[in-house]
């Protein structure tokens, strides 16, 4: 019987993935073998010798302390594409609020209440001044083409927008799943020169911080469109207010408001919807369910972030794992401490990631405890796990 930790309110689909003759959901529990975790912050948590791994129901995964679970062999996970469906039609919606003051002209209306039959004439006479371009036509560029981007890109043709796209990661998955009218851009520059509408969906880590920054907006259009759906730290805030103070930047949309962007005109900003949907709360949660379940069950890995895929299916003897830093010889001290008590290795499957490597063995029988021992104290292992 596995027990999985919740640390936030977290949608009862999980139960659909989790036979409840194998798994224990508790929020309380002291000792996990897995932990579901939504936004709260597990820097200082302690972290139990029992967990195997931690599963992020959302992408961003700022809040758990990678470099700390993987030194201590815990896989973390996130749930990329869960909620892309959601960011996708929040980028349509911030399109058409940053294109057309629909904004201001919702405000401004209000202010009418109480004067009658003087609204409608006030209305003819002071819409003009909320009036702003058709997405027709123009040029949105997309930086970053994962499950998000690809979605916002292809949704964008449907606009008749001309839709270009730039990003040096893409996945075999990803181009299959692009529209054929899609342009590729040749550089991220080329794609910031050419866009009227801008919108970021890069992962944040030390080296995007701040890549939104004064150089990054003198590429663009002057009188471009940004849009920030992404994550706050990716723009420079005070680089962004310049630009728009200057005209450089028309409207900037993001969906983290901070104090210093409140009221700043050209801002409009959106207090973090971008995956406040029923449908996307219930799809992270169903898909963390079932990446902690396969992992606890097989050794499965889907969308770790510290530790390298590898798809497996029910084991049909006997099955190790070993999480142990990427570095030479670590696979024949693995197989020797094997060998050395007589255990005869049926398959073995190795993958790195990085500074980390994943190997899978399955034997012919039981691994003797001495044998497990034997793997632990080998020297760069983090982590040694039996599953069947």
């Amino acid at each position: 019987m596995f027990t999985i930790k919740t640390l936030n309110s977290i949608s009862p689909i999980i139960h659909s993935e989790l036979d409840e003759k194998l798994f224990t959901v508790d929020a309380e529990a002291q000792a996990p073998d897995a932990i579901l975790v939504r936004s709260a912050k597990m820097h200082d948590m302690p972290i139990p010798e029992s967990l195997a791994c931690v599963v992020r129901a959302g992408a961003g995964y700022n809040n758990i302390p990678v470099e700390q679970m993987t030194e201590q062999g815990v896989a973390v996970f996130n749930t990329p594409g869960a909620n892309a469906n959601a960011v996708k039609e929040l980028a349509v919606a911030a399109l058409l609020l940053a294109s057309r003051d629909i904004v201001g002209g919702i405000e401004w209306a209000l202010t009418l209440k109480g004067k009658g039959e003087e609204v409608q004439p006030l209305v003819e006479k002071g819409k003009g001044q909320f009036v702003g371009p058709e997405l027709d036509g123009k040029t949105l560029g997309v930086l970053g083409l994962g499950a998000i981007g690809v979605r916002i890109a292809n949704t964008a043709t449907h606009l008749h927008m001309k839709v270009q796209g730039y990003d040096p990661y893409l996945s075999v998955e990803n181009a299959w799943a692009l529209s054929r009218s899609i342009t590729r851009a040749a550089s991220q520059d080329a794609l910031i020169a050419a866009a009227d509408y801008l919108t970021i969906h890069v992962p944040y880590n030390k080296d995007t911080r701040h890549m939104v920054d004064a150089s990054f907006l003198s590429k663009m259009k002057k009188g471009a469109v940004l849009l920030n759906l992404s994550r706050n730290e990716l723009a420079d805030n005070e680089a962004v207010k310049e630009a728009l103070a200057s005209g450089q930047l028309r409207k900037y949309v993001v969906d983290f408001p901070s104090d210093d962007l409140l009221g700043v005109p050209g801002v409009i900003c959106i207090p973090h919807l971008g995956a406040s949907t029923p449908e996307s709360e219930e799809n992270c949660a169903q898909m963390a369910a079932a990446q902690a379940r396969d992992y606890l069950l097989y050794g499965s890995i889907r969308n770790s972030v510290n530790l390298p895929a590898l798809e497996l299916g029910a084991p049909e003897g006997h099955r190790v794992t070993v999480i142990h830093k990427n570095i030479p010889n670590m696979i024949s001290q693995i197989t020797a401490a094997m060998a050395a008590e007589g255990v005869n290795i049926g398959n073995m499957v190795n993958r790195s990631h990085q500074a980390v490597a994943y190997t899978v063995l399955d034997l012919d029988s039981p691994a003797p405890e001495s044998a497990l021992e034997k793997l632990r104290g080998v020297d760069g292992v983090l982590r040694v796990r039996v599953i069947a």
